[in-house]
């Protein structure tokens, strides 16, 4: 498999919002709630700063994605915050590490300084290792910030990387 991670486009939406979904239905990393159809779908990944795909250069699979925008406005503009997506067939082809690394290279060209992560999940072992590794700095923990699906809270971590 031969993986590139390349900006999106319409063709890849329907992709995109499958996958999106599929963490959403876990109910255990993003913090949203709603699924996205076709139109909040399109709309979603439209207002992004930047959105890329990871895809696979011979089938043309798309295996995830990434979404990347400011954290915040005005004073705080220069931080950025991004979520990433890889379907669970896919998991463990190290695409995940491809999207994050990608997503620091566009960031920077976006002219952001930092990118931050408000709520990494404190179970979602594998992505903070994955973070860690690729040198994000663990700023602390909330204690009881994210309501899994089943209906408990768990901590969340918050991370910065500077660009």
């Amino acid at each position: 498999m031969n993986i590139i991670i390349r900006k999106y486009n319409a063709e890849d939406v329907p992709s995109m919002i499958q996958i999106w979904n599929e963490v959403v239905e876990e109910g255990i990393a993003f913090p949203q709630g709603d699924y996205l159809n076709q139109k909040t779908g399109r709309a979603f990944f439209n207002e992004q700063t930047h959105c890329a795909v990871a895809e696979d250069c011979e089938s043309k699979k798309i295996h995830g994605l990434y979404i990347l925008h400011p954290n915040n406005i005005g004073r705080c503009g220069h931080i950025s915050n991004a979520s990433y997506a890889v379907g669970s067939e896919s998991r463990g082809l190290h695409i995940g590490e491809k999207l994050v690394k990608d997503s620091l290279a566009q960031a920077k060209q976006y002219g952001f300084g930092i990118l931050q992560f408000n709520a990494v999940v404190a179970t979602n072992t594998h992505a903070r290792h994955l973070y860690e590794r690729i040198g994000f700095v663990l700023l602390g923990t909330i204690p009881g910030g994210f309501h899994m699906k089943d209906g408990h809270y768990e901590d969340i971590c918050l991370y910065y990387y500077l660009l």
